[in-house]
């Protein structure tokens, strides 16, 4: 076969293997989207509505933020502040999650206060009865800038409803929950509180979370293993003190220190 042949037969097979190229591309694209959605759907099973409960109350179950099973499946984590301060004990007021179920109507069962890390402004509750899919936790170190995410909670769960909705983005920087200002008129006594107790780093997030995502699991696409908590309330007071009007920026606490407090909680519970 002399040199002219040689370049013929190249020409002829490029339009082949570029073809098969995209169709395996698509083919790739695909099984990659189907893993995408199965994982959201298992996630979704661990996620909760987090609030309070009184009977006879319209609505009985007042919704305060997102929550979701890790551990042995009856421990529930969410954002300290999504935790009641007070509750009307005279009234049977309880704190309570709420399962999603089928329709308009989802499952409340009751919890208790197991832990609370104010610094890290995470909360651990605790679940009677059967468990629920616990979510696995990956140590946070190893997370980067342009890592891709999803978030999945109730955002603006108290008028939408029980039905986890799901976010995806990606971390768009590893930053400090708290930064020296210029101005002394820009601290606040967040800020302020903050700063001598010690700055740790947080992830800032390019996917959208509403009031109600306080909470959410912030995981990984592939595996739907926990990177970190988002929490739109606890850093937005520190990180964006020097602002008029809050931005729309996202921030989840890492998941390190969701591990450090839930081995907190079994030396407590090993005490007892």
């Amino acid at each position: 076969m002399n040199i002219r042949h040689i370049f013929r037969a190249l020409r002829n097979a490029a339009p082949r293997a570029l073809a098969l190229a995209l169709v395996l591309c698509g083919v790739a694209a695909a099984a990659r989207a189907a893993d995408v959605t199965d994982v959201i759907a298992r996630v979704k099973h661990s996620v909760v509505a987090v609030g309070t409960f009184e009977r006879g109350r319209t609505p009985a179950f007042q919704f305060r933020g997102t929550g979701f099973a890790v551990g042995d499946g009856a421990t529930i984590v969410t954002n300290a502040h999504v935790l009641p301060g007070v509750m009307d004990p005279v009234r049977n007021e309880v704190l309570a999650i709420l399962t999603p179920g089928a329709g308009n109507e989802g499952q409340v069962r009751e919890v208790a206060r197991l832990a609370v890390d104010p610094g890290s402004d995470l909360a651990l509750v605790r679940l009677d009865g059967a468990p629920l899919p616990p979510l696995k936790l990956r140590a946070s170190d190893g997370v980067q800038e342009g890592q891709a995410i999803l978030i999945t909670g109730f955002p603006i769960g108290a008028i939408l409803g029980p039905f986890p909705a799901t976010h995806r983005g990606m971390v768009s920087a590893v930053t400090p929950i708290a930064i020296p200002q210029g101005r002394a008129a820009d601290l606040n006594p967040a800020l302020i509180r903050r700063l001598s107790g010690g700055s740790f780093p947080v992830f800032q997030l390019d996917a959208t979370a509403y009031p109600g995502n306080s909470g959410s699991p912030v995981y990984d696409p592939v595996t739907g293993e926990v990177l970190g908590i988002v929490n739109m309330v606890f850093v937005k007071g520190t990180k964006e003190a020097a602002l008029s009007e809050p931005s729309g920026i996202t921030y989840a606490v890492p998941a390190n220190h969701l591990a450090a407090l839930l081995r907190s909680a079994v030396r407590e519970e090993a005490k007892k």
